[in-house]
């Protein structure tokens, strides 16, 4: 609107209200008042832009034990406690805990575990710690769950992994809710992440819905928040599969079977654990025509989960596999299961290879893809009709699960090799 515009409007306005004012003197302006001009109001100035926010800083990683503590600290002196009677202790069961991205427990969650029992007896007596099994999953303890991942600290996608963060949680069995978290960050430096010799010797990754309940319920809630239905309605098998990785840990390979079939039997129980479990107790135990009936369904369970990773170990640099027999004696008949598995379905394989961040990233993506076309002669050669429904690429370093391009036992899943199913061929 321009001045003039403005001013021929409010001179009748205030003409009125100068005749509402001589009719109440009370309401008659100051004659110094009446002398003022009339002026157009002046328009307004636009605001001044706001300063750019200034970005916070990456929180701060403390060495491992530190960091373990004041999460462990944060979460217990925080919780929202069930009311108890006088001198009643806290029922607590740990759920073993697990990487964050790949559900695997390693040399570092253990160590966790260890640590926060060991504080827990020191400053909080208001807890009782019982094992983590059918038993106590009957009495519904409150259970703490954790996970402990790679991640890069000023949360940069695709930056490198340069921290791990640790995140507790407590959930309550029988409120089914969470009443406590804790979280923090630790550096890289002095921490085992070696997978537990279960894992490590697990043949099959796939993202298992069971696991995923778990990481959820840890990473994706704040107190007063429901526990994870999947979480919940599973925690029963995942109590028996606790007691058979320990046992198979402690080279009690018989015990070891025993459990995990129980714990396929158990509702909800059609967990990857519990499939690679039978195998590897099978093959432990020397039984190779069960191994190889039990590795069948691994790569069964893959193909309906629309993928299947499996960690062949390859020599640096090369398409050929590790020299040493003690792991790669079975590759042959691995290769040979995926071969019939998938030949028998009517899906189509798109094999993908990956590598860790170590050396050239031209070189490690020349490497993948080399090592995915490799492996699809390797399966056409035992099942010709699959030539047409196999497609191989690579991806090099840049779709890694662990990130710490360590190069070591703790991401070896980042050198792999990946069957991902797809309902067309092209």
């Amino acid at each position: 609107m321009n001045p003039t515009k403005v001013v021929s409007f409010l001179i009748p306005a205030l003409l009125l209200a100068a005749g509402a004012a001589w009719a109440h003197p009370t309401l008659m302006p100051a004659r110094n008042e009446l002398a003022q001009p009339l002026t157009a109001t002046p328009a307004p100035q636009p605001a001044a832009a706001a300063p750019a926010p200034v970005p916070a800083a990456p929180p701060t990683p403390f060495p491992f034990e530190e960091a373990v503590l004041r999460a462990a600290n944060d979460l217990l002196s925080k919780a929202a406690l069930p009311e108890r009677g006088p001198g009643d202790r806290v029922l607590l069961a740990i759920d073993p805990l697990v990487d964050g991205v790949t559900g695997m427990q390693s040399a570092a969650t253990r160590s966790m575990e260890q640590r926060i029992v060991a504080l827990v007896r020191e400053r909080y007596p208001q807890f009782e710690v019982q094992q983590f099994n059918t038993a106590t999953v009957a009495k519904l303890p409150i259970v703490l769950i954790g996970t402990f991942t790679p991640i890069n600290n000023a949360g940069q996608p695709g930056g490198a992994k340069d921290v791990y963060r640790v995140c507790l949680a407590l959930a309550d069995l029988r409120a089914r809710r969470i009443i406590g978290k804790g979280v923090a960050r630790s550096r890289l430096e002095g921490v085992n992440s070696a997978p537990t010799p279960f894992f490590a010797e697990s043949p099959v990754w796939i993202k298992d819905p069971s696991i995923d309940a778990y990481v959820k319920s840890c990473q994706g809630t704040k107190p007063g928040d429901p526990v994870d239905q999947v979480y919940a309605d599973r925690i029963l098998a995942a109590a028996f599969l606790a007691d058979a990785i320990n046992a198979y840990d402690a080279r009690r390979y018989a015990d070891a079977l025993e459990l995990y079939e129980i714990a396929l039997r158990t509702p909800g129980g059609d967990q990857l654990r519990a499939f690679n479990g039978v195998y590897l107790t099978h093959t432990k135990l020397g039984h190779r025509k069960a191994a190889t009936e039990a590795f069948g369904k691994v790569v069964d369970f893959g193909l309906e989960n629309n993928r299947l990773a499996v960690k062949f170990l390859f020599r640096p640099g090369s398409t050929a596999f590790w020299t040493d027999r003690r792991i790669t004696a079975h590759y042959p008949m691995w290769i040979n299961q995926i071969a019939q598995h998938t030949a028998h379905s009517t899906s189509c394989l798109e094999i993908v290879g990956h590598t860790t961040a170590r050396g050239s990233l031209a070189l490690n993506e020349r490497l993948s893809v080399q090592r995915a076309e490799s492996m699809k002669r390797r399966l056409s050669a035992r099942a010709p009709s699959l030539a047409r429904r196999i497609s191989a690429s690579g991806v090099g370093p840049r779709e890694n699960l662990v990130g710490t391009a360590k190069d070591n036992a703790g991401d070896a899943l980042d050198r792999r090799v990946e069957f991902k199913v797809r309902t067309s061929c092209t």
